[in-house]
């Protein structure tokens, strides 16, 4: 017999940014049912004990009515199907299936989150917590307002922080057919909305949610195990347990910001390269702890305290499944430092991007937002000097640059600084780091063991 319930790794929601966390959340089964050679239905609900759930919708459904109407009785949880015999016919039209919706609610298929008609996924901009809490609370105002008995659901969507539609009913999942045919009706484009329910979330109405195109889904309560599934599939951000000033993230941290209060920097993306070897070190330097956090958590949070997003190149994603940030892999594997450079801007979404290191333990934010606001002009890079050279790997890149990488690997070029010789660069010099308050350590690199040791 499956759990009920199962372990899930997350990110918990308090004060300025995402912590990584676990706990278990609810399970939810689809079991097809076969019976007499047909496809009646798939009943969707908890794991245990599913001979009883298939026996008591036959008999509730008038099919069955003692043991002894049962020919053959079959339940494979590996495969998700019951297969039944029974010695009474079926009527000839029959298959709806069953949610697990409140209410019981029925459709006559049960679409994906694939489905040819789906909205197409809107780009998934990151919110800050302050907008997500003010549409929930919204939620309840209205919901407190309207309703005048209890056992009612409501839910609403809504675009930065700000409610647009709303509806309740018996049944959660009705709540979202409700908005769909309201904005139907009015005209109302729900692409890349916010949509905050009552309810728990279950695989039936996130199918709902991304066929209108919404971004992200918050409820009061927990997701189902298949749920956040769909949602990392569909790309939706998924939020749970929105109460007393804190929340969960199932799927897509990205979509939440963090340190949203502090003033950001318009324009630019921030990028980690994560895909070093660390050869001379002998085990992933980014894991390294300084303080007792890893380095790459450090230059994360730094970054995120400095720009709307933050994104990490590599090869090896679940190392860094800590890390609420979306991850991306180099585009020409093999390559070096020069193709992280290039995937970064690949994946940027804004006109500039500040890429540096994952080995930099000591970043210095006024050294990079001088970085940033050196931009202006027809620079290709911002690059500063330091007593080692130029420092190529804290540096800011207009997005035209990505092709010029690309012409550099495609031609079996590795070395970034080969390849800002022939590009319009602006140094910034080390008497310009020191006057804007910024420390020298910020382009300090751990590389070895021994370097590694002196700074612990």
């Amino acid at each position: 017999m499956k759990p009920d319930s199962k372990n899930n790794a997350y990110f918990t929601w308090r004060g300025e940014f995402l912590e990584p966390t676990s706990a278990s959340v609810v399970s939810e089964y689809p079991l097809q049912l076969i019976v007499n050679g047909r496809e009646i239905a798939t009943l969707i609900g908890s794991p245990h004990d599913l001979r009883f759930l298939v026996a008591g919708f036959l008999r509730l459904q008038g099919f069955v009515s003692s043991l002894d109407d049962f020919v053959m009785f079959s339940v494979c949880e590996e495969f998700g199907a019951a297969n039944v015999r029974i010695k009474g016919e079926l009527p000839e039209r029959l298959k709806p299936v069953l949610t697990s919706g409140c209410g019981t609610g029925i459709t006559f298929t049960l679409p994906t989150a694939s489905t040819e008609n789906n909205a197409p996924p809107a780009q998934l901009l990151p919110r800050s917590p302050q907008q997500i809490f003010s549409l929930m609370n919204e939620l309840t105002q209205k919901a407190d307002q309207y309703r005048s008995h209890g056992g009612i659901h409501s839910a609403a969507i809504g675009r930065d922080g700000k409610m647009i539609l709303y509806a309740e009913d018996l049944g959660r999942h009705n709540t979202f057919d409700r908005i769909a045919g309201e904005a139907l009706f009015r005209g109302i484009d729900m692409a890349g909305a916010e949509l905050v329910t009552s309810g728990r979330v279950s695989t039936e109405m996130v199918v709902k949610a991304a066929l209108m195109g919404i971004s992200l889904i918050a409820s009061r309560t927990s997701p189902t195990d298949m749920a956040i599934n769909l949602c990392e599939q569909a790309g939706i951000c998924l939020v749970g347990y929105v109460r007393g000033g804190s929340f969960n993230v199932y799927s897509h941290p990205e979509g939440i910001e963090a340190f949203s209060e502090q003033p950001k920097i318009e324009g630019v993306t921030g990028v980690i390269l994560a895909g070093g070897a660390s050869s001379r070190m002998g085990r992933n330097k980014a894991l390294l702890e300084v303080d007792g956090t890893p380095m790459i958590t450090r230059t994360y949070r730094t970054l995120a305290g400095l720009f709307h997003e933050v994104v990490i190149v590599t090869n090896s994603p679940l190392d860094y499944d800590f890390i609420p940030c979306r991850k991306v892999p180099d585009i020409y594997p093999g390559f070096g430092s020069i193709a992280g450079l290039h995937s970064a801007l690949t994946h940027s979404s804004t006109a500039h991007t500040f890429v540096t290191a994952c080995d930099l333990p000591f970043l210095e934010p006024a050294i990079i937002r001088h970085l940033c606001d050196m931009r202006i002009g027809d620079y290709d890079a911002v690059v500063p000097l330091s007593k080692g050279g130029l420092e190529p790997l804290h540096a800011v890149y207009a997005s035209a640059c990505k092709d010029v990488f690309e012409n550099a690997i495609l031609q079996g070029e590795r070395k970034i600084i080969d390849v800002l010789g022939r590009m319009n660069i602006r140094q910034a010099t080390a008497e310009e780091v020191q006057s804007v308050g910024g420390r020298t350590t910020s382009f300090f690199n751990v590389n070895t063991p021994e370097e590694y040791e002196g700074i612990k």
